[in-house]
């Protein structure tokens, strides 16, 4: 019975001993960091679903290696992301406070403090980012985002021509100071005059002249124009006329304008009515589109279309396809027309090359002989160039070929050469 007594106690000795030493080496790592592999940990917290468990292995990486700032980075994102602000502070500004090189942590704290309404502050984390980063392209995206939620137009403005000095590919960038240039205020009055000649005896030339103002301002723009036309047969007047005409385009939030439009003529060289309304919209990566609808009256015709487009800035390239589909009674004719634009400087500093196919209602210089045309093939090819001069004097000039039928078998080419000059004040 004795000897049964001691073996117990033999046994619960060992025991004991038995679970402290697993107890002690299993503390080591804890204790002395060097055989938890530091690496491995951060993967596992970063490719853990459950956040609860990511939390704890970021704590455990903090407390085995706190000079590893990945691992006060993660605790921060942690954080963020369930809602301890504070916490999520803490840490993201210790990362930042000891190393400057970590350009999460800035994004971070900015994107939290945009979240909690502090726009100053997350500004301020954003400018400190920059100031390390200038290279760093991802965060003057955000710079501009945040100007743009404190609704600061012309600081917008000038930091990103700044940052397009900088990065003259984003076409971002320059898809927004498009749309900020456009809101200055501004005057401007001009004229516009082409010269059509057609390579047929007895036809033309044709002159189309226009005088025009523009008036910009933060709401929108404002254009009126009167609009001459003299169509001649071998050197002689065979008619003319007067075409009155107002346009508008007015922004409809922060990344969407409507452009209206409405003439009249009473003359046979115009239509007698022409309307339209356009609804532009413009998303991330310098996409836009448009949806619209036309009308013309004209010779006792009635014509309506549909119109349906999408652009695209890449770098410093603007380029937009836009089709047509005309309807009278029940008959419809397509229409296609695809520009492109190479940017320069600003909105007024262009080369422009168009291609298209069929008569749409916007061709002003035909737009006379719409109703005959319309159902008609045409294929059509331009290129021009347009600058600003100054800061005050806009000029512009474009050739453009068209090879239009006229009736199943006759075809008639055009030569188009338009000239524009403008005051900006």
């Amino acid at each position: 019975m004795f000897g049964i007594e001691k073996m117990d106690i033999f046994y619960k000795h060992i025991r004991f001993l038995s679970f402290l030493v697993v107890s002690i080496f299993c503390q080591v790592p804890i204790l002395f960091g060097q055989d938890i592999n530091t690496d491995s940990l951060l993967l596992k917290a970063l490719n853990e679903k459950d956040p609860r468990i990511a939390l704890e292995q970021a704590k455990l990486g903090v407390q085995v290696a706190p000079e590893y700032l990945d691992f006060h980075l993660l605790l921060g994102r942690l954080y963020q992301m369930s809602g301890e602000i504070d916490s999520a502070r803490y840490y993201l500004n210790y990362v930042i406070d000891n190393n400057s090189a970590y350009v999460e942590a800035f994004s971070y704290l900015s994107d939290m403090e945009v979240q909690q309404g502090d726009l100053p502050l997350a500004l301020s984390y954003i400018n400190d980012a920059i100031a390390y980063h200038p290279e760093e392209q991802s965060l003057y995206m955000k710079k501009m985002a945040i100007l743009q939620l404190q609704e600061k137009l012309n600081e917008e403005q000038r930091f990103i021509e700044s940052a397009l000095a900088k990065f003259p590919n984003n076409s971002e960038f320059r898809q927004r100071l498009y749309l900020l240039e456009t809101r200055n205020n501004s005057d401007r009055i001009g004229v516009n005059y082409s010269f059509t000649k057609f390579d047929r005896d007895g036809v033309g030339p044709w002159h189309l002249t226009g005088l025009q103002y523009i008036r910009e301002r933060s709401w929108g723009t404002l254009i009126g124009r009167i609009n001459y036309a003299d169509r001649q047969s071998f050197g002689e007047s065979i008619s003319s006329g007067v075409q009155y005409e107002l346009d508008s385009y007015v922004f409809t939030g922060r990344n969407g304008y409507t452009y209206l439009s409405g003439a009249y003529s009473n003359s046979i060289v115009f239509p007698k009515v022409r309307l339209g309304l356009t609804y532009f919209h413009n998303y991330t990566n310098g996409w836009e589109s448009e949806l619209g609808v036309r009308y013309v009256e004209m010779g006792g015709r009635n014509f309506r279309s549909g119109l349906l487009g999408i652009g695209k800035y890449i770098g410093s390239f603007w380029i937009n396809g836009r089709s047509f589909i005309q309807n009278e009674s029940s008959n419809y004719y397509p229409a296609f027309t695809l520009t492109s634009r190479y940017y320069f400087n600003t909105r007024f500093d262009y080369i422009q090359a168009i291609a298209g196919y069929g008569t749409s209602p916007d061709e002003r210089a035909t737009l006379n002989q719409f109703e005959s045309r319309v159902a008609m093939d045409s294929y059509r090819a331009g290129l021009g160039y347009f600058r600003l001069w100054n800061k005050h004097i806009l000029t512009g000039t474009q050739f453009t070929y068209n090879h239009q039928e006229l009736l199943p078998g006759l075809i008639q080419n055009e030569f188009e050469l338009f000239f524009m000059l403008q005051f900006k004040f």
